[in-house]
């Protein structure tokens, strides 16, 4: 099967794309383009699908660089080919020439970053721990670093769970409230005392706050689209015992 590539017209000038589950090698519960090897995928699988991914955005596979993510705001600039040990960081940076930098999700948002005219990519994994702590602005400093400016950087969120699908509880609400009571309009009443919380829309917030020249969502929910998105969030409620990892890659 043919991969699904989604894109952004903002992003034209830069060779992206935002993977679906389709065309993939994996089955089972992870049938599709599963490519996180923290799953329990058969790792010849994950590395095939990796291997398409590759193919599709034009590098070997050697040059297609992923991290150990875990919620953090640690950004690795990426030189060349990272080999097997994966760092852990959830954001990568680079200007290096034929290098694709690929972020892995179910649910949280992969964000993809271009300053066009300074050649500088960057990605980054900003679920809502990582996008509280400033994973994004962190990624637009260390684009600076490499000689980008905010100005000129397009930022695009590509697809994650929706606020209608992200139903929090209140201690939840309280850690973004500790961090700026404006943050309430990005929740809306749920069942009992549970809130649903707009992860795009505060990713979106914050790039903005930090000066982005552009910045979008691509307005796909991973939890309500089983066809085409993982979800992490839609493997607990259906009592699955695994989930697969969505790629979005970006590359100079």
């Amino acid at each position: 099967m043919t991969l699904e590539i989604l894109t952004a017209d903002s992003l034209a000038d830069q060779r992206h794309g935002f993977f679906t589950r389709k065309g993939g090698a994996s089955c089972g519960i992870f049938k599709g383009l599963n490519c996180g090897f923290g799953s329990s995928d058969q790792a010849h699988a994950v590395t095939l699908n990796r291997t398409r991914v590759a193919d599709a955005i034009g590098v070997d596979v050697e040059r297609l660089a992923t991290v150990h993510q875990y919620h953090s705001a640690e950004v690795l600039t990426v030189k060349g080919p990272l080999g097997p040990n994966r760092p852990k960081a959830d954001a990568m940076v680079t200007a290096t020439p034929d290098t694709a930098l690929g972020i892995l999700t179910a649910d949280c948002a992969p964000v993809l970053f271009a300053d066009a005219q300074a050649g500088v990519v960057g990605a980054a994994h900003a679920g809502w721990q990582g996008a509280l702590n400033g994973v994004l602005e962190a990624t637009l400093a260390a684009m600076q670093a490499l000689g980008a400016d905010p100005a000129n950087t397009t930022a695009v969120i590509g697809p994650c769970i929706s606020q209608a699908a992200y139903e929090v509880g209140p201690e939840f609400m309280d850690a973004f409230m500790a961090d700026d009571p404006d943050n309430a309009r990005f929740f809306a009443g749920g069942a009992g005392d549970r809130v649903q919380f707009d992860l795009p829309a505060y990713g979106l917030h914050r790039l903005r706050r930090a000066g982005v020249g552009e910045a979008e969502w691509i307005r796909h929910c991973t939890y309500r689209d089983a066809d085409r998105f993982y979800s992490y969030r839609r493997c607990v409620h259906q009592k699955e015992a695994d989930y697969g990892r969505l790629i979005s890659v970006i590359r100079t």
